[in-house]
């Protein structure tokens, strides 16, 4: 079978029975969306793409450990979490920079969904000015689930927290955002 049509578990399967070549096929799949993750987590640091190879490198010297009966994204997802939050603890109090709002939302939201859309740009707006305000534990969870399009199970295996608590940190993360800019606009007009 083509690797192109494994499911990614499969390949990791493959790649545990030592066919290393495939772990370029998960790498494929996945370089793109970890870049966002960085890009988006990581805002203000500069070697965002260096921490991505770290987590591909720690993925593959790990991949023995990998249980083939969960999803792999979890999994790759929780060691860039892992690797992200190193980067930060190292990088430790330099200036944070921000972002352009075009690479926060790269695809257009379905039409068909206009509650979410409008959600989508009223946080696109409050991120913009406001994220690197934002407790690391409710930015991450915020950018998983709108940036990442994972859904709270996925977020809860990559965070090692609870569902429930998943719910809790969007929900507060957002209203937070939303104080913050509320200040920011009362003070700038």
């Amino acid at each position: 079978m083509n690797p192109s049509q494994k499911t990614d578990e499969e390949i990791a399967f493959g790649v545990q029975k030592g066919d290393v070549q495939l772990f370029g096929t998960l790498v494929e799949r996945y370089e793109a969306k970890l870049q966002r993750y960085a890009k988006k987590f990581l805002f203000g640091y500069h070697d965002s793409q260096d921490v991505v190879q770290d987590v591909f490198l720690k993925a593959f010297s790990n991949i023995r450990g990998f249980d083939t009966n969960r999803k792999f994204s979890s999994w790759i997802y929780r060691i860039a979490h892992n690797e992200f939050i190193n980067a930060i603890k190292k990088r430790g109090h330099e200036p944070l920079t921000f972002f352009d709002s075009d690479t926060l939302f790269p695809h257009p939201v379905a039409a068909e969904n206009v509650e979410r859309e409008i959600d989508i740009k009223q946080i696109q707006e409050i991120l913009n000015k406001c994220l690197d305000k934002l407790d690391v534990k409710y930015r991450e969870p915020l950018v998983l689930y709108y940036f990442q399009d994972l859904d709270y199970l996925s977020i809860s295996e990559v965070l090692h927290i609870p569902v429930s608590t998943v719910g809790v940190r969007l929900n507060r993360g957002k209203i937070i955002l939303r104080e913050i800019y509320e200040q920011l606009t009362e003070k700038h007009g």
